[in-house]
């Protein structure tokens, strides 16, 4: 699975089909390439999600708890009416992560809260 360094945000997008070992693995992975990179934000888009189950939610509000004890700013996007409503039934709250409806938002979130602008990143 793919993560994109644009600037000082780290991008990725978890597929809806990740065994759980996929799913650890790319926990490993964004948390090592946060360390590598120094990045300031991560961009965790779920759109490709449509059910969650309770290992895959633990998985990805532990990847962004750790995320943000690295120091990096965290936002999860795209998320399915469907899997916002398992992960309240599930009593899965993201205590402490972001949330936004895109891609874009999510961007736009991390750019704000970082103090970041928009021509940051076209530089």
């Amino acid at each position: 699975m793919p993560i994109l360094k644009v600037k000082d945000v780290l991008l990725s997008s978890i597929p809806g089909d990740l065994t759980d070992n996929e799913v650890l693995e790319y926990q490993s992975q964004m948390l090592k390439m946060l360390e590598k990179t120094e990045a300031i934000g991560v961009l965790i888009d779920i759109t490709g999600m449509e059910i969650v189950d309770s290992f895959m939610a633990r998985v990805i509000n532990e990847t962004a708890n750790m995320a943000q004890i690295m120091g990096a700013e965290v936002v999860l996007c795209g998320m399915q009416p469907m899997v916002a409503l398992t992960l309240v039934e599930m009593g899965r709250e993201l205590i402490g992560v972001q949330t936004a409806l895109n891609l874009g938002k999510g961007l736009d979130k991390i750019l704000i809260s970082t103090k970041w602008n928009q021509t940051s990143l076209n530089s």
